[in-house]
């Protein structure tokens, strides 16, 4: 057996013995929710034991301990029970004292009413997570996958040596889901494609849209030819008929080999282009219509041809706009800095130009596309 072969079947074996010990750990063991619950269960019948027998070391507040592990570990499913079950030991344990003679302190009297409003708390807590149907872990495991898939789909594909594009995001507050999201793809060996979109609303109230239409954008970005893509972004948003369903996107599709470029925009702020020749800095102008508002928009497109040592800056409108002030004054802004930050160097220019400018209480973006 050849090298390649023996790599292939121990590869294989590797795959199936993990797909067999996650299937175990789903049907069983104190990996499953079933596991915790005996195992949780036992701790809180030997909290309420030890309440009972132990008093002089183990307060009625012992029982908050395995009350709260539950309520990050449980499914709503089964929560609800616990909590009635851990409240009834609750209860045991104080009649058992009670029995033994024990008289119960004043500060015993408010650790169980601590038990039985954290009780509360995790039931109600419960109530509303049902409408996920996971637990508090979970849940924040399920909301984090999100975010990273959110980042992956702008993720920039391997390009040709003399071509180099940066992209960065900042939320609004300095949260970790944001309304403004990246999304390249390079559908041919000779040709890029990047889009950046501004979701209505911002930080993590966009999020949760970001997120859907960071999957559907990035799979008409591969497929589609450049001019259909604002249009079947736009049809796509109105069939989704949201509340607040419109979006400003900008779309540059870039030949690699002769640097030709194609920029279409939908009510975003225009993209601005380094020529390097003469150094100078000029906003590239297109029109097009907000995503999501009007039926069978149109899309103008500007073109040209990036040539050695020019950048084109796609941004959000985080980066230019302010309180009571001009979105122009913005992109001069945004020029001036750029002038100055990236005169001779491009290294984390994309990064840079989030840090140096914008309003912190928006969501950013912005990508850098550099031919060297």
């Amino acid at each position: 057996m050849t090298a390649p072969a023996e790599s292939s079947r121990a590869a294989a074996v590797g795959r199936s013995l993990r797909w067999r010990a996650r299937s175990r750990l789903r049907a069983g063991g104190f990996g499953s929710e079933t596991g915790l619950l005996v195992l949780l269960g036992l701790l809180a019948v030997l909290g309420a034991v030890l309440i009972v027998f132990a008093d002089r070391y183990a307060p009625v507040t012992l029982l908050l301990v395995p009350l709260l592990v539950a309520s990050l570990l449980l499914g709503p499913r089964i929560l609800p029970w616990f909590v009635v079950f851990v409240l009834t030991l609750t209860v045991v344990a104080v009649v058992g004292r009670r029995l033994r003679d024990i008289v119960i302190m004043p500060a015993a009297v408010t650790g169980i009413g601590m038990v039985f409003l954290l009780g509360l708390v995790v039931l109600l807590t419960s109530f509303r997570r049902s409408r996920l149907g996971v637990a508090g872990f979970q849940g924040e495991s399920m909301f984090v996958d999100l975010r990273d898939r959110i980042l992956n789909q702008g993720g920039i594909p391997a390009l040709p040596v003399d071509w180099h594009v940066q992209s960065a995001l900042a939320s609004a507050g300095g949260t970790l889901f944001a309304g403004d999201f990246v999304v390249a793809s390079r559908p041919a060996p000779d040709r890029l494609e990047v889009v950046v979109v501004d979701v209505s609303g911002k930080g993590e109230q966009a999020g949760t849209r970001a997120l859907l239409l960071s999957g559907a954008f990035s799979g008409m970005l591969g497929a589609l030819a450049p001019d259909q893509f604002l249009p079947a972004a736009n049809d796509y948003l109105l069939r989704l008929d949201w509340e607040e369903g419109f979006a400003t996107a900008i779309h540059l599709s870039v030949d690699l080999v002769n640097g030709a470029f194609e920029l279409r925009t939908a009510g975003h702020p225009p993209a601005v282009w380094r020529a390097a020749g003469s150094g100078r800095w000029s906003v590239i102008g297109s029109e097009g219509p907000i995503l999501g508002l009007i039926p069978g928009a149109e899309f103008d497109v500007a073109t040209g041809v990036l040539a050695h040592g020019d950048a084109v800056l796609l941004y959000t409108d985080g980066m230019v706009e302010q309180p009571r002030r001009d979105i122009d004054l913005g992109i001069d802004r945004l020029v001036g800095e750029a002038e100055s930050l990236l005169r001779g160097n491009f290294v984390d220019a994309a990064q840079r130009l989030v840090d140096a400018l914008g309003s912190r209480n928006d969501d950013r973006a912005m990508i850098v596309v550099n031919r060297l």
